[in-house]
């Protein structure tokens, strides 16, 4: 259960809530335009553009789940469970790439959604392991700059771009289905109700509120959804307060430890949520037991480098008593 949203107010802010059960020894990374990133069956990225965001590193290779580039662009892989396919042989007239390159070969190499665009119609995403002993992880992407949304998805079908005029993006199914799924919430307002039921009846809403009775309150992919698109869309956007309000929204999605189980009867919750701010190139991030806002500056690194740069996460809050 993951939730991802593109907000464009002075400037794209890009993040997701992250959840599930488990810590996957995530870390915020930044891979400078010199670190060799080496590809399955393409050729190697020797140089590109530099990207921070958060990752798993193995071996020295970062395993990103969300980041943004120096460009701007930005990008997040959210589980696609049951919906997800994969070919399973090269194919020799496209750019075989793993799902788990897929994030830094897209932020390394395309400054621009419709560059990204581009790119990705030439990509057959093949079923390839990082390293033995690892599951390839179902995925699909949501991917943004300051002009446009798309959501990418890679299933029965085969590839598959959706314009995202919402700039939400859950899990499954489809992202067709979810867009489609809007129409069934057509009533729900910021403003209080008028009594269109009974005539006869003098009725009031019971409170401040009512306009959104029926805005579905379960942390299911399909409710998720409806409720970050409803939120993110009236959410008030001040200049001064953009990132708290970006980070509220997300809030709306959260996930709190014990309200959801898996099918391994562990809890699902959100370890972490993300903001990206493309205009001052900081990747903020907070964590389930820290509220704390902690910001890792991109533009401050070596970008020039060719060693990776890692940043292990604040995990607990630090509580000022005055």
């Amino acid at each position: 259960m993951c939730t991802a949203i593109a907000l464009n107010n002075k400037g794209l802010l890009f993040g997701r809530t992250m959840d599930i059960s488990y810590s996957f020894n995530e870390q915020v990374v930044i891979t400078p335009r010199n670190y060799q990133l080496t590809l399955k069956e393409e050729v190697n990225l020797i140089e590109h553009y530099a990207i921070i965001g958060m990752a798993c590193v193995i071996e020295d290779y970062p395993l990103y789940a969300d980041a943004m580039n120096e460009e701007g662009l930005c990008m997040a892989g959210l589980n696609f469970k049951g919906y997800a396919y994969y070919e399973t042989k090269v194919m020799p007239d496209k750019k075989n790439i793993t799902p788990y390159e897929f994030i830094p070969y897209i932020l390394g190499q395309c400054a621009s959604v419709s560059e990204a665009i581009t790119r990705v119609r030439d990509i057959s995403l093949i079923s390839i392991p990082f390293q033995e002993g690892l599951d390839v992880s179902p995925l699909h992407w949501m991917l943004s700059d300051e002009v446009k949304s798309v959501v990418i998805e890679y299933g029965e079908k085969g590839l598959e771009i959706f314009d995202n005029p919402i700039g939400v993006m859950c899990n499954n199914p489809g992202f067709d289905y979810h867009l489609l799924n809007l129409n069934n919430y057509l009533k729900l307002s910021v403003h209080e109700p008028k009594n269109t039921c009974l005539k006869e009846c003098s009725l009031i809403s019971l409170g401040h509120g009512a306009g959104a009775l029926g805005l579905p309150g379960d942390t299911s992919s399909p409710s998720r959804f409806v409720r970050a698109a409803f939120v993110k869309s009236n959410a008030v956007l001040e200049e001064k307060h953009r990132l708290s309000q970006f980070f509220h929204i997300l809030d709306s999605v959260k996930v709190v430890k014990g309200v959801a189980f898996n099918e391994k009867l562990e809890a699902d919750y959100t370890t972490y949520s993300s903001c990206m701010d493309t205009k001052s190139g900081v990747y903020y991030y907070n964590t389930y037991y820290s509220n704390q806002l902690v910001g890792v500056r991109l533009h401050d690194t070596v970008l020039e480098g060719n060693e990776l740069v890692v940043h292990s996460l604040i995990v607990e809050n630090e509580i000022q008593i005055i």
